[in-house]
């Protein structure tokens, strides 16, 4: 260990340093108007402060201060207090991590501009901070402003996107939730989510046991019905959203149907940070349930009352059902959505008049569609109606087949046949019956 003594930190370095600048008063018997003639001269010298290249004077003030205090407390009060630069005390912790998320949302956006949105959103008070300690807060955590082209620009020439209007483009996904156990049994948590871009509003949100093509096309009603027709729908390149059923209503529905790249999560990244925000918010919350519809009420009621209600970093502060206000969407009637939603295929009669559609056995009185290829039609708007069968442009309705009912049917008796319905056309038994000498009537 060295035995030179040494200051103990740069702090009372400064403070020896303050002592040396005033010794010339220190340590005299002055009188008013002597020690102000005499810190007068000293603010005319010049210093060398410690870790300097370069000297300075002080003001006649600063001297008079770090004398007053010196003879108040010594040594320790000549100390350089520590401020909290760039930390925009005038804030609270909330405010902070607002602005921070708005940066890394918006690298290129105005630091003026994020302060008056959030003025007009409530989100900060007029006068409440300036902007320069608001750029200050966002250097000291490396989120300086980046310019437009910088900010665009990413490691795999990926650039920022987003939708022009609140309402045309919606994202759709699934997300896998902890499996129940209820007794023996384990139900999987499949999540179907729809999610508007420009608002990052949910639409639509319904928790299934699979994660099937008619999951998502039930969810997709659900929200046309509520809200109306977005212009795009944008989902992962999975099978789930590959069915010809969706491509379908899609089509009639006037939505354009678009798939991601495969292997590209990124392109995905809205969505995703949506699931994320949700298992930190409420999913991995939950605890032990029992029932799919105990976690669909959960989800609801903090989308209801937590997601869409707060400050979004990426709206500039806004919330999402306040920018989804604005929405612009193609409303449709039930007629339109039951044209659309109409599905078709061909299935063959059974011998029985009978045939499966939807897991359901249904039968036609007409009794000539037996054994014949049929085209059956059903539609997703109205799971509840039953399907039919078109031919030469007309409809036949289906029914469940009820087999006590049809057990009791009586059947019509044979009737006494006529005229050539009579005669037993049997060549080969003719010639048997000329060869033995029998006739029609017994044996000979």
């Amino acid at each position: 260990m060295s035995t030179k003594l040494r200051p103990a930190d740069h702090a009372e370095r400064i403070a020896l340093f303050r002592v040396q600048v005033l010794g010339p008063v220190l340590n005299r018997n002055l009188v008013r108007g002597e020690l102000t003639a005499e810190l007068e001269q000293l603010s005319h010298r010049r210093f060398r402060p410690p870790g300097s290249s370069t000297t300075r004077s002080y003001s006649f003030q600063t001297l008079r201060r770090w004398y007053r205090a010196y003879h108040k407390s010594g040594l320790a009060s000549l100390a350089p207090v520590s401020r909290s630069v760039g930390n925009a005390l005038a804030l609270s912790d909330e405010q902070r991590r607002l602005l921070l998320d708005i940066r890394r949302e918006h690298p290129a956006v105005a630091t003026t501009v994020m302060l008056e949105t959030l003025q007009a959103e409530g989100r900060l008070q007029p006068g409440q901070i300036s902007a320069e300690t608001v750029r200050r807060l966002l250097r000291r955590n490396g989120l300086s402003r980046k310019s437009k082209r910088c900010a665009t620009r990413e490691l795999d020439g990926r650039r920022r996107w987003e939708a022009e209007h609140v309402g045309s483009l919606w994202h759709a996904d699934v997300c896998h939730g902890k499996t129940l156990h209820i007794g023996d049994h384990r139900i999987p948590v499949r999540i179907h989510a729809i999610l508007d871009d420009k608002s990052r509003y949910v639409v639509a949100l319904v928790t299934l046991n699979h994660e099937r093509e008619i999951g998502m096309i039930d969810l997709l009603v659900q929200a046309v019905r509520h809200y109306g027709v977005p212009k795009l729908l944008y989902l992962d390149n999975g099978s789930t959203y590959r069915g010809e059923a969706l491509e379908t209503v899609c089509g009639r529905l006037g939505i354009n149907l678009v798939h991601a790249h495969p292997y590209d999560p990124q392109a995905r990244g809205k969505m995703e940070r949506f699931w994320g925000t949700m298992r930190q918010g409420c999913l991995d919350h939950i605890n032990a349930v029992g029932s799919l519809h105990a976690i669909q009420v959960r989800l609801s009621a903090w989308l209801s009352e937590r997601y869409h209600k707060r400050e979004h970093a990426s709206l500039m502060g806004r919330s999402p059902a306040k920018v989804w206000a604005e929405r612009q969407l193609r409303q449709v009637d039930e007629a339109e959505l039951g044209v659309a939603l109409t599905l078709r295929e061909s299935r063959r009669v059974r011998p029985d008049c009978t045939l499966s559609v939807g897991g359901i056995d249904w039968e036609t009185t007409e009794r000539f569609f037996a054994g014949h290829a049929v085209t059956v039609a059903r539609t997703l708007a109205d799971p509840y109606q039953a399907p039919w069968l078109e031919a030469d442009g007309r409809v036949y309705k289906l029914q469940p087949v009820d087999a006590v009912a049809n057990g009791k049917l009586r059947r019509n008796p044979r009737t006494k046949q006529t005229g050539v319905d009579a005669v037993d056309f049997d060549p080969a038994t003719v010639i048997l019956d000329a060869y033995f000498g029998r006739s029609k009537g017994g044996a000979q």
